[in-house]
């Protein structure tokens, strides 16, 4: 509550967000705006009776007006509960009525069919929050001090929102997530030195259902950046020329898929070109490692690096927009690979590491102080220690309240003594840089006792071009497999003998990884993995048992004669 209400106090001229009113067009909204609309809602949920500990749920794309009604319910005292967007009907019905909301918010008609039937006493669409604000304005005029006194009895430990845990491993969990540890964690990242600038443009598409998207708006507003919200996340490659952000948070997916693209055109330049690429990406791999070390560019390096940038950085850069400073990921692991590949193109992308119950980040790479393959150091005010099992815990001002109506779960998870359990395992080397290397109940122990971290070499084949996803098998299993799926259009492109080119890409990962660890057989499936099926969560994170239950019958058939 008071980050909004110092974001709008702030007197800022610049735009404070961008919205798509239809495809290719784009609004600015000032801050000054904003903050009527936000004051105008507030005041409408005073009028309908919504006040300090009610809990409101959100079923929407990324969007204004979702972001905008987020810090109305703040203002109230209203708790948030937010519901992914592509949540069948018993999904939304399950967290709604976990949360006990009195009411709900719908994007349109198709969001509003999974809610009508709860029995909410307030279920609202988007098209319906002109007439809520409307209120709102009539109610301001007959009690003229009531948001100044409600929005003064909201405690910094009140809970601001829950938000559900992805449930990769049973039924969603709800954090409670109090004011304090969001404005916390937003301060925490103010800490952090040229992470951000007061002109950034930052393009959001991220779900605001999840930790990671709903802290990028929180930022935005805290920092004074303008946000421009993409509701659909398969626009986003069109969204990037037009709003040239200058800030791109992600999850790993979209940078694979950039990844593959980019690759595929230069492993297809021939002749002049192809030794013009060569040089260019050698010239772009030394300078990337120079700046690693935090060392200054040769002269001549540096010239050859302008020359470079004109002839093939910059047509890189240009699919983004053109002035990207910092991509972010988040959510899920990004392979080193791709981290590595993108900086010599003179793109940087910094990955960091949390959970939704320390309110998003622990740790992040630092635009001056950053590694491949890590997930960077502790946050300003985050302490990161390991285990003598090698799990990470956590202790901060960002730790969540607990989840909610499940006090076992609660005390799993946090310790006497403030630490947060994560349930990743990793290492931290002596410069503070941690490195994730598996979740704790993922690991996998083969037959003959070796303990292997599947994530590390499913990242590893997903960096080849044909590789679309892959699941690691070999618990209890005398051997490691993999059901592998197809980049479609990359292995047409190739017009060549599938299980030859899938072949090729587990070898050569087998190649760096140990005897015990290398993968002695695959399939590939005839699908991807998807949401839709319950198989991934919304930030594509692999439902392991999911899988593993769905293709049984091809794993079995890789351990069989």
């Amino acid at each position: 509550m008071r980050l909004w209400r110092d974001a709008a106090s702030a007197g800022r001229d610049d735009a404070a967000y961008l919205a798509e009113v239809e495809p290719g067009r784009w609004r600015e909204v000032s801050w000054g705006e904003a903050a009527r609309a936000v004051d105008e809602l507030a005041n409408g949920l005073l009028a309908r009776g919504i006040r300090r500990g009610d809990a409101f749920g959100i079923v929407s794309r990324t969007r204004l007006e979702w972001t905008l009604f987020d810090f109305a319910l703040a203002l109230v005292g209203g708790i948030t509960a937010p519901v992914y967007p592509n949540s069948s009907a018993n999904e939304a019905a399950y967290l709604l009525q976990h949360a006990e909301v009195v009411g709900g918010l719908a994007e349109d008609e198709t969001q509003l069919a999974k809610i009508e039937a709860l029995g909410l006493a307030h279920v609202l669409t988007l098209a319906d929050l002109e007439g809520l604000r409307e209120q709102g304005i009539a109610f301001a005029r007959e009690h003229p001090e009531a948001l100044d006194a409600a929005a003064a009895a909201v405690d910094e430990e009140d809970i601001y929102t829950y938000i559900y845990t992805s449930g990769t491993t049973g039924p969603p969990k709800g954090c409670m997530i109090r004011h304090r540890n969001y404005y916390a964690m937003t301060s925490s990242i103010e800490r952090v030195e040229d992470l951000w600038l007061g002109e950034d443009v930052m393009l959001l598409y991220l779900p605001l259902a999840h930790n990671f998207g709903r802290l990028m708006s929180l930022w935005g507003a805290y920092a004074g950046f303008t946000i421009a919200f993409c509701p659909d996340p398969y626009a986003v490659a069109e969204a990037l020329p037009q709003v040239r952000p200058t800030l791109l948070p992600s999850v790993p997916r979209l940078y694979e898929k950039a990844h593959t693209a980019i690759t595929s055109n230069l492993e297809a330049a021939s002749g002049p070109r192809r030794r013009l690429v060569g040089w260019a990406i050698g010239v772009g791999r030394r300078v990337s490692a120079l700046r690693q070390h935090g060392r200054p560019l040769p002269r001549a390096l540096a010239l050859q690096h302008r020359i470079a940038d004109r002839l093939l950085y910059s047509k890189v850069k240009a699919r983004f927009g053109g002035r990207l400073r910092i991509g972010i990921s988040g959510g899920a692991p990004l392979a080193k690979e791709i981290g590595e590949l993108f900086h010599a193109l003179d793109i940087l992308i910094l990955e960091g590491w949390g959970l939704t119950e320390c309110t998003t980040a622990a740790t992040v790479n630092r635009p001056r102080n950053f590694r491949f393959g890590t997930v960077g150091p502790a946050m300003p005010g985050v302490e990161v220690k390991t285990e003598p099992d090698g799990e990470l815990l956590i202790r901060s001002e960002t730790i969540f309240a607990g989840y909610l109506k499940d006090e076992e779960a609660t005390e799993a998870v946090l310790t006497d003594d403030g630490w947060l359990r994560s349930g990743d395992v990793g290492e931290i080397d002596e410069d503070g840089f941690v490195t994730i290397t598996d979740r704790k109940k993922d690991i996998i122990v083969t037959a003959g006792g070796k303990n292997l971290a599947p994530q590390n070499i499913e990242n590893s084949l997903k960096a080849s071009r044909y590789v679309s996803q892959a699941l690691v098998v070999g618990d209890r299993r005398p051997y490691v497999t993999a059901l592998i799926t197809l980049d479609e259009v990359e292995v047409a492109k190739a017009n060549g003998d599938v299980d030859a080119l899938v072949q090729q890409a587990v070898e050569e990962v087998n190649r760096n990884l140990s005897r015990f660890e290398q993968i002695k057989r695959f399939a590939v499936v005839s699908r991807e993995f998807s949401a839709e099926e319950g198989e991934v969560t919304p930030t594509l994170k692999l439902k392991r048992r999911v899988i593993e239950e769905r293709f049984a019958d091809e794993i079995e058939r890789l351990y069989s004669s």
